[in-house]
């Protein structure tokens, strides 16, 4: 179970870092309700990699679990908003389809951890 922990930790801060290294497409997948989108971008990723980085400590392995669960069920929308838009008909429907579910068992994975 601990190296589950530590893949998912290494998985979290390396998406977070991604934010900065490609903002523009995650700025391109949130929906056009949001406001601020590059911030929402930028502050995301340090919530990733703050979340990741806390799975690594016995202090503060539970809370970073829990907040991760609430950070994926906030990403739903976004999700959600790819699989109505027709502005991602390019991506094959299945992997929009798959990510819903997905998430849930990404949140079931942190809960291991709480």
């Amino acid at each position: 179970m601990q190296i589950g922990m530590y893949v998912m930790a290494v998985v979290y801060i390396g998406a977070g870092i991604f934010h900065f290294v490609k903002p523009k497409m995650y700025r391109n997948i949130i929906p056009p309700y949001f406001p601020k989108k590059l911030l929402l971008v930028y502050l995301s990723g340090v919530a990733e990699i703050a979340f990741g980085a806390g799975l690594l400590l016995d202090e503060t392995r539970a809370i970073s679990a829990w907040l991760i669960i609430l950070m994926l069920l906030a990403f739903m929308p976004v999700h959600i908003y790819m699989l109505q838009s027709e502005k991602f008909k390019h991506l094959p429907r299945w992997i929009l389809i798959i990510r819903l579910p997905l998430q849930l068992i990404l949140m079931y994975w942190a809960f291991l951890y709480t």
